[in-house]
């Protein structure tokens, strides 16, 4: 196709109406006026292009009939968008209409056209398919103007890997409703969200760009907290995604990212093991904690809220009375398989209230809680009132009481509250005056301590102890209860053989 001389000018006008009525071919018609008008071959012009993740680009130079978008009805910036099997494309030869038209790219990666025949569009970019096809078209057609748009893209095919729940390889379709490229935390969230272990801050989207692969960085971080959307990179076919995972974590901002939408998953129960000083050691499965009805709440999972490491130990029954919680660890399993240790110090959460030591648990963690060399009295009682220890223990009672044997109380009942839970003691029989109490170590020695009895007073080491679960508390009989005891069992025979001779003489 060409013009001559003599009806060249006769032509603009109307080509340049063209051009703003169907904004397919998206040539300026400035530009092509000037080339008509001085017989110049419309030649794409070179873009000096620099390359962003989420497909923009700064342009030096000017283009004259390449196109980013044709007639596509997707709004993503299609710079750096390059074909691939499964694309739609919509191609357009200036007033050729008969070679212009809609073609798919096939799954060897080429496209059929007329004259021309197969050309290969695999992983060119739709201003590089532009320049190809015209070069193929200009054995027949003298200086071509070809447009190429990108109709319909084919499904994206992403990896992401590391420190997400689900990794793998992910398909996201594109469609009219649909018409963006997913983002870095649409994919995360499409994986199950993040893991308790992951490093945010230095996530990598790798993208293999001409045959060279490119690494993009994405602090998302920054973008929950400070709003950054350019941290949230717009993906592309092939790209691939990997979460690290920390080196320290940090409960406060692990707290903060449970409630992204690409956080942690929340409406799913995990298994957890917990051993050392707790009473029933041994795996659990904890679940999900449902908060109150919220229209205000931003979580994704439903209004739930994670298990954390005091549900987990509230599970296996509670702390036991020398249980150090100063130094509880949670051992983690990271994506590669190495263990990373989390110390918690379960103590300042009782003392100041530091939530952030109460951790959120993940599958497969094996809390250990260590046994205390030595633990003070007031600490001992601080303990046994805090929500991770037992709800009740049990106490046993025996001797000279009104009903003897095990009774359960609250933690840190003291000794006279646990006799009073018995019935009190057995007034005819009963030594009021001093119990023994007998207390089972966790070495596996026992100690026994005489303690003097007074109801009145209140509660203290001496007299009135707060007792621990399976304490045992021994009420002596009184002196007189014992010289009667005595002497029954010395006149019982007696007694015995008198009932025989009445029955057998009859007196």
């Amino acid at each position: 196709m060409y013009f001559t001389n003599c009806d060249l000018f006769m032509k603009i006008n109307s080509v340049v109406q063209q051009l703003f009525i169907n904004q397919v071919y998206q040539v300026p018609a400035l530009a092509v006026a000037l080339l008509l008008s001085a017989q110049l071959t419309p030649a794409i012009a070179q873009e000096n292009t620099t390359l962003s993740p989420n497909g923009n680009s700064s342009n030096t130079g000017a283009t004259t009939n390449s196109s980013s978008s044709g007639n596509s009805n997707f709004s993503v910036s299609e710079t750096d968008y390059t074909l691939g099997a499964g694309d739609q494309i919509r191609l357009d030869i200036f007033q050729v209409a008969e070679y212009s038209g809609e073609y798919p790219v096939l799954v060897d990666g080429t496209i059929s056209l007329p004259l021309v025949g197969r050309v290969n569009v695999s992983g060119l970019t739709l201003k590089e398919t532009s320049e190809l096809v015209s070069e193929k078209y200009k054995l027949y057609l003298k200086r071509p103007v070809v447009t190429v748009g990108l109709l319909a893209p084919r499904p994206l095919k992403i990896g992401v890997s590391g420190e997400v729940d689900n990794p793998g390889s992910y398909e996201f379709a594109l469609s009219t409703e649909n018409n963006k490229f997913p983002s870095v935390t649409d994919m995360i969230e499409q994986a199950g969200g993040i893991t308790t272990l992951a490093d945010v801050r230095n996530v990598q989207v790798k993208r293999t760009i001409q045959g060279r692969e490119t690494t993009f960085n994405s602090d998302l971080w920054a973008l929950l907290t400070q709003g950054r959307l350019n941290q949230d990179i717009s993906l592309r076919d092939g790209d691939t995604i990997f979460i690290p995972t920390v080196a320290e974590i940090n409960s406060d901002e692990l707290n903060r990212l449970s409630q992204a939408s690409f956080g942690l998953q929340t409406d799913q129960p995990i298994k957890v093991a917990v051993v050392g000083e707790i009473y029933r050691p041994g795996s659990y499965t904890v679940q999900p904690e449902k908060l109150a009805n919220n229209s205000n709440t931003q979580s994704a999972k439903e209004g739930s809220v994670p298990p954390r490491l005091t549900q987990a130990i509230g599970v296996a029954g509670g702390i036991k009375p020398l249980a150090n919680v100063k130094e509880v660890q949670v051992k983690r399993k990271a994506w590669d398989g190495t263990e990373k240790l989390i110390a918690v110090d379960l103590w300042s959460l009782i003392q100041e209230g530091s939530s952030g030591q109460d951790v959120i648990l993940q599958e497969g963690d094996t809390i250990v809680i260590p046994q205390a060399e030595q633990l003070a009295a007031e600490d001992s009682e601080q303990l046994a009132a805090a929500s991770f220890s037992p709800g009740a223990i049990k106490v046993n009672v025996v001797g000279e009481v009104a009903t003897p044997g095990p009774v359960e109380v609250p933690p840190n009942t003291p000794l006279n509250q646990a006799i009073l839970a018995a019935g009190g003691f057995n007034n005819q029989r009963a030594k009021t005056g001093n119990v023994e109490l007998v207390r089972l170590n966790p070495n596996g020695t026992v100690t026994k301590r005489q303690i003097q009895v007074d109801f009145a007073s209140g509660i203290n080491d001496e007299n009135n102890p707060t007792l621990r679960n399976n304490d045992v508390v021994v009420v002596s009989r009184s002196g007189l209860a014992k010289v009667g005891d005595t002497a029954g069992s010395i006149f019982n025979p007696i007694g015995g053989a008198l009932g025989v001779l009445r029955f057998m003489f009859g007196f």
